[in-house]
């Protein structure tokens, strides 16, 4: 039987002139770390809203959100015993500026344009989430 596990990524994104920025963190694993956005687990019994504005605040320090897009495209993979199923979503944050609240397991952070953050992703879902966002936003 597996244990089935919900997760979240954030595309946390503030608009510049009519374009948006959008903010990606690098882990703090050293060598084999890499540029994405915020995520982590949805805690049992915790609204996936709830847990947006959880793991933004506590990774980055942004409480609120001017606006979180539904990307609507859930990922479903298994590890061994254990079903993951992750949700995307766009943060949209008011000009956070560059003095954000970087939690302990993240090294790094930057604010980048689509042309910039797009292959800077590593992971193609999250490529093809961020492609999506910059889509919905209207911006493509």
């Amino acid at each position: 039987m597996n244990e089935l596990s919900h997760r979240i990524k954030v595309f946390v994104f503030r608009m510049r002139e009519a374009r948006p920025d959008y903010l990606l963190l690098r882990g703090a694993q050293g060598l084999e770390s890499f540029w994405g956005p915020v995520h982590g687990p949805v805690g049992f019994g915790e609204q996936l809203e709830s847990a947006i504005q959880r793991e933004v605040k506590d990774d980055v320090g942004i409480a609120r959100p001017l606006d979180v897009i539904d990307l609507r495209m859930p990922a479903r993979w298994v590890v061994g015993d254990e079903e993951i199923i992750e949700w995307a979503y766009g943060f949209r944050a008011l000009d956070a500026g560059e003095q954000l609240e970087l939690d302990g397991r993240w090294s790094a952070f930057r604010w980048a344009g689509f042309s910039e953050a797009y292959p800077a992703l590593e992971l193609e879902n999250d490529r093809a989430a961020i492609a999506r966002l910059h889509s919905l936003l209207g911006a493509a």
